[in-house]
């Protein structure tokens, strides 16, 4: 038990070093959700204000509605950017030296999942704290109580992002493959408009978003920051999570770089 924490803590501390000397990254992490937030969002509160919907007991701003979307976005974005390291580290072969360990492979790249969504959520109360001094005030509690909704949160897009860079044998081709991903999954989700005003405007575009796990991720969140649980979210993540890590893990072949140098 004591190797499995002290590899736990080797790969947390070394996702922690990586963060902390690439300060560029957490700024790039908080500019997304911010121009959302303090631009976009002053633009559109006037022509999208939004009715009393769950979880929310008055009327709300637009603002408002679109913080838990926006720190899910960062979850997002960090759990992609969490796979093109993973596609750095297995061309570069030092997931190969990891994988010397004599520990099993599931669970180091478990662990490694676990150190990238734990940096997500630095991130995310970074911006949840910028978000209440702008006038977003979620109760107190709700901050914490959604803890654990953004830990799922995060390992399951960590957990994708892990299964997506399985298949990329080229780190010159993983931009085009994350971009197809991330702005289909962002755009076509509760992140930015409420399901029923996209019912509004199409039926399809309706069922499209509620198909999309990044809409039941982002409801996760934002019954959690306001004190709710959304039972049939919180399965259908936790399902998720465990299905992605099941796959990425079985997926996962560290000989892909010497295959594609080899070639």
């Amino acid at each position: 038990m004591t190797a499995y924490w002290e590899c736990l803590r080797g790969i947390v501390l070394r996702e922690w070093l990586r963060f902390v000397l690439q300060r560029s990254r957490f700024l790039s992490a908080l500019v997304r959700p911010l121009l959302w937030l303090l631009v976009f969002a002053a633009g559109f509160r006037a022509a999208l204000g939004i009715a009393i919907i769950e979880p929310y007991d008055t009327y709300i701003t637009y603002d408002t509605y679109i913080v838990p979307g926006l720190a899910c976005m960062i979850l997002l974005f960090n759990g992609m950017q969490g796979s093109l390291s993973m596609v750095y580290d297995r061309e570069m072969g030092s997931m190969r030296v990891l994988l010397t360990s004599p520990l099993p492979r599931a669970f180091l790249l478990v662990a490694k999942l676990l150190a990238t969504a734990l940096i997500s959520l630095l991130q995310v109360y970074a911006f949840l704290v910028i978000a209440w001094v702008y006038g977003v005030q979620p109760p107190a509690w709700g901050l914490l109580a959604a803890l654990p909704a953004l830990l799922l949160v995060a390992l399951l897009l960590s957990a994708l992002g892990l299964l997506l860079s399985n298949g990329i044998r080229q780190l010159e081709n993983f931009a085009g493959v994350m971009n197809f991903v991330i702005f289909p999954m962002f755009f076509l989700s509760s992140a930015l408009y409420p399901l029923w005003k996209m019912r509004e405007s199409s039926e399809w575009l309706y069922w499209l978003c509620a198909a999309n796990p990044f809409t039941h991720a982002v409801e996760l969140v934002r019954n959690a920051l306001y004190l709710r649980l959304h039972l049939d979210a919180l399965l259908i993540c936790a399902g998720l999570t465990v299905l992605l890590t099941l796959l990425a893990v079985a997926s996962f072949n560290p000989q892909h770089a010497t295959l594609r140098k080899a070639g």
